[in-house]
């Protein structure tokens, strides 16, 4: 049997559906490989409380095992704060609640990348 090579891409939007079928919302996948040098793609995604959150963390973090995406930084307890920052290198995964996700507006900030991967569920 062939292993199945997976791009870049195909990774990021993997990463995306899953937060999608674990029921985070409005999720977004960015192609940034344009806007900068350190990462080739963004993930952000609205939690629904602190508790969907952590777990949302904790699978996340085994499909990216699965897949062999390493993780290079992320915080050592999930956090109380509304908001994840997973750095994977290529991929930058915010997971955050509706307040946090409001108030920082990433979507804006990355604005001119293109969007590879929109969920239909919104907050």
């Amino acid at each position: 049997m062939e292993d199945i090579v997976k791009t870049d891409k195909s990774i990021a939007t993997e990463i995306g559906e899953f937060i999608s079928e674990h029921n985070g919302e409005n999720v977004l996948v960015i192609d940034v490989r344009d806007q900068n040098s350190w990462t080739d793609y963004i993930i952000i995604a609205t939690s629904t409380s602190i508790g969907h959150l952590k777990g949302l963390v904790r699978q996340l973090k085994v499909m990216l095992d699965t897949n062999k995406v390493g993780i290079l930084r992320r915080h050592k307890q999930i956090a109380d704060d509304g908001w994840e920052l997973i750095d994977c290198g290529n991929y930058i995964i915010n997971i955050m609640n509706k307040e946090m996700r409001e108030f920082y507006n990433l979507d804006k900030l990355w604005f001119s990348g293109e969007i590879i991967y929109h969920s239909s569920k919104s907050s």
